[in-house]
């Protein structure tokens, strides 16, 4: 009777501390994750906008496709679905093509959390 009594209160006890980690840590990662887009989204925009305003159209033409590129999966990314299963699939595309688009601007990427948001376990 005692060990049945004791399982059932760690057991609460225990999903209650477990949510507040995993709280926690969810509220810890998706500000990283929100920060690393966010970031993304500003150097784009920014650089489209430079871009935009430079006379050789020619050239910047490539270059403003793969901005406008980024710009749409910054635009479609699920912010609010946390229970998105290609959340981590999407976050290295547009890692990638932040990529890209830095070899092709010929800037160095600036952005610290840029490839250390991904989870590790």
């Amino acid at each position: 009777r005692f060990r049945g009594k004791g399982y059932q209160e760690g057991f609460t006890e225990g999903g209650h501390l477990g949510e507040t980690e995993g709280r926690r840590y969810g509220l810890a990662n998706g500000a990283k994750i929100g920060s690393e887009v966010s970031f993304y989204k500003g150097f784009a925009f920014t650089w489209k906008c430079l871009l935009q305003k430079n006379q050789d159209a020619q050239k910047n033409s490539k270059r403003l496709k793969v901005l406008n590129t980024l710009l749409e999966m910054v635009q479609r990314f699920p912010y609010e679905d946390p229970t998105y299963d290609k959340l981590q699939e999407d976050l290295e595309k547009m890692r990638a093509k932040f990529k890209q688009i830095c070899s092709l601007l010929n800037v160095q990427p600036a952005c610290q959390n840029a490839t250390a948001a991904g989870m590790s376990f």
